[in-house]
């Protein structure tokens, strides 16, 4: 599985931050990007095609995801595939602090967080698909994949935070929160009243 990539990518990623934190995304621009980086604007567009995917180039986590819930063994629950499928992922994230500033660079600004929220349906459909194409119904694997990225989303942050732990407890302690939140349901809404659905 290939990791994060460094070097050329993390110096030209690196700049940008630092020029979106100072002047701004809107006044940043691929010349300024490239040479606080020390490099060239060639080299920038051997990575990017503009400075909006700095911030969201890279097929990483999905090919992660991917990889991750295929070597599931067979037979396994759509959501218990999902939790192990996710351990791996700080192998392909950006270093933290990285991601607390990117994180602030698109809350700033509406069109990025706008992709944001494309790129994360993507994820989810391409996560949906993995989970259907090992036999689960797709009513189950999209219930799965909402719970599950809630989760994931959960333990990332705590992650990005500094949080002292393995990422898999992070994950069981988030997992473990979602099931606290959805315990405190009034009497009779966690429940229908009808028989549950038959899943794999």
């Amino acid at each position: 599985m290939a990791r994060w990539e460094g070097n050329t990518r993390e110096r030209l990623e690196r700049a940008a931050l630092e020029l979106f934190r100072d002047q701004g995304y809107d006044r940043t621009t691929v010349a300024q990007i490239a040479g606080h980086a020390g490099l060239t604007e060639r080299s920038f567009y051997r990575w990017f095609t503009d400075k909006r995917e700095v911030l969201f180039a890279g097929d990483e986590l999905q090919a992660c995801l991917e990889a991750g819930i295929a070597e599931v063994p067979a037979g396994t629950g759509a959501l218990a595939t999902l939790m192990a499928a996710f351990t791996a992922v700080p192998e392909v994230l950006r270093p933290p602090e990285m991601l607390i500033e990117l994180r602030a660079v698109i809350a700033d600004n509406p069109p990025l967080r706008e992709r944001s929220l494309i790129k994360e349906a993507m994820l989810s459909e391409v996560t949906t698909a993995a989970l259907c194409r090992r036999g689960h119904d797709e009513h189950t694997a999209r219930l799965a994949t909402a719970l599950g990225m809630a989760i994931l989303g959960s333990a990332t942050r705590r992650w990005v935070l500094g949080e002292r732990a393995d990422f898999a407890d992070l994950l069981a302690g988030s997992a473990a929160d979602l099931v606290a939140v959805a315990a405190d349901l009034p009497p009779g809404q966690g429940h229908s009243g009808k028989a549950p659905r038959k899943t794999r």
